[in-house]
């Protein structure tokens, strides 16, 4: 099984990024940062221009010439004055729509005047200036003495200071000429130019962006658009850094089985070419095992990962541990046995057959039934060191309900996996066994134990004293090479999609916050 890219190709071990998610992406970062290097370059190198803009807002004729719709009816303003027949009205406004105030030093030509407005073919009857409301100050400048008359078809203006959006208009009368005739503004400005400029919806508020914002705008809301599509409508996820082919066994732990097993289809998941192998038989299996594969080696690091509940036995310096997760095991009874919590002298003394009845306890009229793992078993090692203190009574039964050995003061059998023990202990009234946390819980007809009033749970463990619990190890035979499934798988379980599965099943992992503080305290 392999991840295949949003183009169809499977992951070959590195991070693919040709596809269409990082595509757009890569352009709009692109975009993004040319536009940033293009304003700055604008602010820093392109000078800021004094602009004065115009355009014309009305032309209407208004003499007597002017006919209405109906027949033989004449409109105008001026029906008593014939030279006034042909009589037209313009406003004209002029505004500072530049990036820089105006003064009135700014204006370069040699007159007193500023600008001058001409109005081809007709002439210039009469003149009204207006301003926007807040400027009339700016009517000061409009006198003859700053240069402010007209003569034929052709008005001076006064050097007139405009701040930065500020304008004014004239209302012209003119006769002479048609309407539509050309009207044009000339004038010298100090680092800039007079041009014609567009109309705006209003006359008070210039354009909030320039086309050419609006253009980038547009360019990088779709590339945002596009990308977040991508990312919602893939099916697939990302592969995780430093994938690895080849082939991997992992082994040991029963207990941890279900975390093992998810995680290798996970990986075989999100890495195409690997193949890993879940083949648990117990912790001292396992590491037996793992010393076998690297003997035959030859000094080098096998492909096997072992999982042990607890610590490596003595005499086995090659292996090499990382410590994964911490683990939560628990004690389980027969539902016959309505009990909830157990001391842990009462414990002690149920291994050690000193009671073979649960009336001695409070409980009913039952033989007590001890249903253990094998020797194999890590969970078995982890109960005899952390809750009992000293190894198991011998087994006495086959079948888990007779005593085969008429001595032994209680009936103990043993079993090769935890889904057996719990299976049995469901079964048989009066059994007590021992389970991984998680798996205590998948069985009708048996329920969890608390030791000294102290439940079995992951989410206080940092501050409980229950006493069933214990480090999950990884062994490796050596340091398996860097680029090896081995190593990959090692990082993969102990990082980013392991911490989640192992979480999920009702672990800690160790390397999240709460785990290193219990790792390292609860390390031999």
């Amino acid at each position: 099984m392999g991840l295949r890219s949003a183009l169809g190709a499977p992951y070959r071990g590195g991070v693919e990024w040709l596809n269409p998610e990082n595509a757009v992406a890569v352009a709009t970062a692109l975009l993004g940062v040319l536009v940033s290097v293009g304003v700055l370059w604008y602010e820093r190198r392109v000078p800021r221009r004094r602009r004065i803009g115009y355009r014309v807002q009305m032309d209407t004729p208004i003499g007597s010439s002017v006919r209405s719709g109906r027949p033989n009816f004449r409109l105008g303003l001026f029906n008593e004055a014939p030279e006034m027949s042909d009589a037209t009205l313009v406003l004209l406004r002029i505004e500072n729509d530049g990036s820089q105030s105006i003064a009135d030093a700014d204006y370069t030509g040699r007159e007193v005047h500023g600008l001058t407005a001409e109005f081809s073919g007709r002439t210039v009857r009469a003149i009204a200036v207006t301003q926007p409301p807040g400027a009339d100050h700016l009517m000061d400048h409009f006198t003859a003495a700053a240069g402010m008359r007209h003569s034929e078809g052709t008005i001076h203006l006064p050097r007139v200071p405009l701040n930065q959006g500020q304008h004014f208009k004239l209302l012209v009368l003119l006769t002479g000429g048609p309407v539509g005739s050309p009207v044009t503004v000339t004038g010298g400005i100090r680092d800039g130019d007079v041009t014609p400029n567009r109309a705006v919806p209003t006359d008070e508020r210039l354009p909030l962006f320039s086309r050419a914002a609006r253009l980038v705008t547009v360019l990088l809301t779709v590339c945002v658009v596009a990308l977040a599509a991508i990312i919602v409508t893939r099916g697939d996820h990302r592969p995780p850094m430093g994938c690895a082919r080849g082939t991997l066994t992992l082994t040991g732990s029963t207990a941890f089985e279900p975390v093992l097993s998810e995680l290798a289809k996970r990986y075989e998941q999100d890495c195409a070419g690997a193949e890993v192998t879940v083949d648990a038989h117990g912790t001292n299996a396992g590491i037996r095992s793992l010393a076998e594969a690297g003997a035959r080696s030859r000094g080098g690091s096998p492909s096997v990962i072992a999982l042990a509940d607890g610590p490596k036995p003595p005499g086995r310096p090659r292996l090499r541990e990382h410590r994964i997760a911490v683990s939560v095991f628990t004690l389980v009874v027969n539902d016959a046995v309505p009990l909830e919590d157990l001391a842990l002298a009462d414990v002690r003394r149920l291994y050690r057959g000193e009671i073979d009845n649960w009336s001695r306890l409070g409980g009913p009229d039952l033989p007590v039934r001890l249903v253990s793992r094998d020797a194999n078993s890590g969970t078995r090692e982890v109960f005899q060191r952390r809750v009992l203190g000293r190894n198991e009574l011998a087994n006495s039964s086959r079948d888990c309900t007779t005593r085969d050995d008429r001595d032994a003061p209680v009936v103990r059998c043993e079993l090769d996996s935890t889904r057996q023990v719990l299976q049995t202990v469901a079964r048989l009234d009066g059994a007590i066994g021992y389970s991984e946390l998680r798996a205590g819980t998948t069985l009708k007809g048996l329920h969890r134990l608390t030791i000294d009033g102290a439940a079995p749970s992951v989410d206080d463990i940092d501050l409980s004293d229950y006493p069933y619990r214990e480090i999950e190890y990884a062994y490796t035979y050596g340091r398996p090479p860097a680029d090896s499934l081995a190593s990959s798988f090692l990082a993969y379980m102990s990082r980013g999609p392991g911490q989640d599965v192992i979480t999920t099943h009702g672990h800690l992992p160790c390397a999240s916050p709460r785990g290193l503080r219990v790792c390292g305290e609860d390390a031999p």
